[in-house]
């Protein structure tokens, strides 16, 4: 599907504030909101947008901290690994990756001594590297 500049201002303000109410988003984009709602459809049915959600303050949740870890899971335990990571509510986001490590997850956690608890059970099937977040000067941007 090609996108066109009004396309890409949708998706680019929508990624801003899902729950923009259309007709404001069609003042800003400057179509009417029929049209709008229209090429939203049409993003939706191509794929390009697969869903509306909220994004959430997790230290107003009570987890003021997130650490990245690595994980390179031992010989013969790729599947095992993976389903810890996947069974394991702290983790928030995990990518397989190439290079060295093969997951690459992010953690929520209450405090730094959280941390031991949620990644002592991985030391028998992966090596695993941590690094606590200090900040997220970008996250979420949109390429359009």
């Amino acid at each position: 599907m090609n996108l066109d500049e009004k396309d890409r201002l949708i998706l680019k303000l929508l990624s801003d504030n899902a729950r923009m109410p259309v007709t404001e988003l069609a003042g800003k984009v400057g179509l009417s909101g029929p049209s709008t709602s229209e090429r939203i459809r049409r993003l939706e049915n191509n794929g390009i947008i697969s869903r509306f959600t909220v994004e959430l303050d997790l230290a107003a949740l009570g987890y003021p901290l997130q650490a990245i870890v690595r994980i390179k899971p031992r010989p013969g335990n790729m599947h095992i690994v993976e389903d810890m990571i996947l069974s394991n509510p702290g983790f928030l986001d995990c990518d397989k990756v190439t290079g060295d490590d093969c997951f690459v997850a992010r953690l929520a956690l209450r405090s730094i001594a959280d941390l031991d608890p949620i990644l002592l059970p991985f030391h028998e099937k992966a090596e695993t590297n941590t690094a606590i977040i200090k900040s997220s000067p970008l996250r979420g941007r949109v390429p359009v």
